[in-house]
């Protein structure tokens, strides 16, 4: 393990400042609010207007990411953890999933026990017309185009951006935090949210690379895509 990775500070506070806002502000207004209101007036379904929205959301964050980031200081993008991690962590990540698994579970029942539910727009697009079409578009969106993104955004900038000047759990509680905000207004998953953030966040922590959270996270979500289809 290269011990120094997460004490180079690579970026200042103008560039997380902006990566922020970018997170917080500009993509929640312009995309996921105006923009798909168009879209789903335009595709008159809920799952292609979520999922067309998600894919442009990708690309706004990396673009912005990049030309943020990394391009002015000539970096590449394995400065935000796309990099290779040691094969014996694989034991690791099929236990992660595992615990995940369980834990979002738990925690989705709970939340479900005290009252609080909401219904995601695309899960019941894809419970009210199940075909194999919906299935392929829900599953790549879920289990390849967010997990990507956020992984790269939440784990390989935000988090190491706050590790870098205050430490593992700071670093972890923020971007954890952070991350389970933007996923609302999905109360009843919030925890979930939150919990796999700490996990995604320990995995880079050991392994400095985003990957095994990409597949973590991917799996769990692809496991949740097909839960719903067969419970519709």
């Amino acid at each position: 393990m290269n011990t120094v990775y997460f004490k180079s500070t690579l970026w200042s506070w103008k560039e997380f400042v902006v990566v922020l806002s970018l997170m917080l502000i500009v993509v929640p207004i312009c995309i996921e609010y105006v923009l798909q209101e168009v879209l789903v007036d335009f595709f008159q379904n809920n799952l292609y207007s979520g999922t067309f929205t998600g894919l442009i959301m990708s690309i706004v964050f990396m673009t912005g990411l990049y030309l943020v980031a990394l391009r002015p200081s000539h970096l590449s993008w394995r400065e935000v953890g796309l990099t290779s991690f040691s094969h014996h962590y694989w034991k690791a990540i099929i236990g992660w999933t595992i615990f995940l698994i369980i834990g979002s579970i738990i925690l989705v029942v709970g939340m479900e026990m005290i009252g609080i539910t909401h219904e995601n727009s695309k899960t019941e697009s894809i419970q009210s017309h199940v075909t194999p079409f919906h299935f392929l578009i829900a599953f790549v969106s879920a289990s390849i185009i967010s997990p990507v993104y956020e992984e790269i955004l939440y784990r390989g900038f935000l988090y190491r951006w706050i590790r870098m000047r205050y430490g593992v759990m700071t670093g972890m509680i923020t971007s954890s935090l952070i991350f389970m905000l933007v996923h609302i207004p999905t109360y009843n998953t919030l925890p979930v949210n939150f919990l796999s953030g700490l996990v995604f966040t320990w995995t880079y922590e050991k392994t400095q690379s985003v990957v095994p959270a990409i597949i973590i996270h991917g799996t769990v979500n692809g496991i949740g895509v097909i839960l719903t289809t067969l419970a519709s």
